[in-house]
């Protein structure tokens, strides 16, 4: 089995590159070779270490011979422009997401028309597809079933990519499937151009010893997943066969969701790490940043997940200590003893 990642060498890819590998199988046949697709290389990776790893460096649409230069039997793609660099470039955006995805959509169907195998394709799409329309407001809680109207370009981008591995799969050409990723949080790492990077950096930045400014109001509510359970939900879908007790229909699947409000993850940061890191947080609201991540839902339905095995998160307690627990390294030594590494 030949497993492209695009984005491979982002945060997402090498998340689900290094799970692959633990794993060495997807779908119940051994990997025979992981291509790792990214613009950018770090030196020095880890992952080019591994046997079973191809790099594939560049522009995705000016590298898409040597990406389907053999038979590609999965396809995750997870590579795109963030929302904020979206909002700010409307071309880039439109060349990163929507024109990359139908270049390789368009690659794949090249590939099952020859008689090749018929990709799987796994497209990472987000909860900035749904937005709260003047005319249809958002309902409490969203499903699958809910009309997604976003309200960004990036959520736009998103959507009409949706539809495009939809139909795509429709007409035979790919066995396409959608995965709606919530904000994954605590990311680590740099903050990056995304408009829900803060949800991060409010918990990464203080943990390292650094200022952190959080630019919306404390009693926004937010969606989101870990990297754990993110990971997890993007290989579950990858790997779900078609029909009842598995995937049904056509729709994306809305990776669960775990619903808090800024105020209680920096009320579980100072329970936690105590009251030097959380004082590391101010508290600036952005209207630009609040008007973007406001749009987005904060309540789902996640019937459609757990049908899959999938759950949420079991708290954001649990989310921060599964963040220490995996990148210690992102603790700054001088908070240690104030922490308890970190309390109980």
């Amino acid at each position: 089995m030949r497993i492209v990642i695009t984005g491979g060498f982002g945060f997402l890819g090498q998340q689900v590159a290094d799970a692959l590998l633990k794993r060495r199988t997807l779908c119940g046949a051994p990997i025979g070779r992981l291509v790792l697709a990214d613009r950018f290389v770090p030196d020095g990776t880890p992952l080019a270490a591994d046997p079973l790893v191809d790099i594939v460096r560049g522009d995705l649409r000016e590298r898409l011979d040597a990406i389907f230069a053999q038979p590609v039997d999965v396809l995750i793609h997870l590579a795109s422009a963030v929302s904020a660099e979206c909002e700010a470039d409307f071309d880039l955006g439109m060349s990163a997401n929507l024109d990359t995805t139908r270049a390789l959509l368009d690659a794949a169907r090249a590939q099952s028309a020859a008689g090749g195998p018929l990709p799987r394709v796994v497209f990472s799409s987000s909860v900035a597809v749904y937005g709260s329309d003047a005319a249809l407001p958002l309902p409490p809680v969203v499903s699958e079933s809910t009309l997604p109207t976003p309200q960004s370009s990036y959520g736009t981008q998103k959507r009409v990519c949706e539809q495009l591995v939809a139909e795509y799969t429709r007409r035979g050409f790919v066995d396409g499937r959608v995965a709606r990723l919530m904000t994954v949080s605590v990311r680590p790492g740099k903050p990056n151009a995304a408009a829900s990077g803060f949800l991060s950096g409010i918990i990464r930045e203080p943990l390292a010893g650094l200022p952190a400014t959080c630019p919306v109001s404390p009693g926004l509510r937010v969606a989101l997943a870990s990297p754990r359970r993110t990971v997890e939900g993007i290989l579950r879908i990858t790997e779900a066969e078609r029909g009842p007790g598995g995937l049904e229909g056509g729709l994306p699947v809305n990776l669960p969701a775990l619903t808090v409000t800024v105020a209680e993850m920096l009320r579980t940061l100072r329970e936690v790490a105590g009251d030097a890191v959380a004082d590391r947080v101010t508290v600036a609201p952005d209207p630009a940043v609040e008007a973007i991540v406001g749009s987005w839902p904060a309540a789902f339905d996640n019937a459609r997940a757990t049908a899959l095995g999938l759950r949420p998160d079991e708290s954001f307690e649990a989310v921060v200590r599964a963040y220490v627990e995996d990148h210690p390294e992102a603790v700054a030594p001088a908070d240690l003893p104030a922490t308890g590494a970190i309390r109980p």
